[in-house]
């Protein structure tokens, strides 16, 4: 999986999607991004969420996990997992509980951040009743 950078015929502005192993946009990722280029959020904004999904993507793959049926634990196992090196998050090492951790906590932060709002979006998007006042 890679985070691709994209650039429209016509447009001023890059954006960003995710590429699964296949070379094919992961479509739930590619939706989101596309959203929030429509809202006109950064481009940094978006680039650094497609880097945060593709790691998310990345953790339910390995975990041979669909992401519309994750738990909180399944979240919780996904920061354990940031914190690896990425050597190790394969499963195939062991690393020592004195290593230091990988990813700090704000970057973390920023990653639950961007996970949160792509659900949100999924929830809102999917929702038989949505209303714009919902997010109100």
């Amino acid at each position: 999986m890679r985070v691709q950078r994209v650039l429209m015929p016509g447009a001023r502005v890059a954006s960003w999607t995710v590429l699964g192993d296949d070379h094919v946009p992961v479509e739930p990722v590619e939706r989101f991004l596309a959203y929030l280029a429509s809202i006109e959020r950064s481009p940094n904004t978006v680039r650094a969420y497609a880097h945060d999904l593709k790691d998310w993507f990345t953790f339910l793959e390995v975990r041979g996990l669909d992401w519309r049926s994750v738990t909180l634990e399944d979240v919780a196992g996904y920061v354990a997992w940031l914190r690896l090196p990425p050597a190790a998050r394969d499963g195939r090492v062991q690393v020592l509980p004195t290593l230091a951790h990988h990813c700090a906590e704000s970057s973390v932060n920023r990653k639950l951040a961007a996970l949160t709002s792509f659900c949100e979006f999924h929830a809102l998007s999917t929702a038989s009743s949505w209303s714009p006042f919902l997010a109100i």
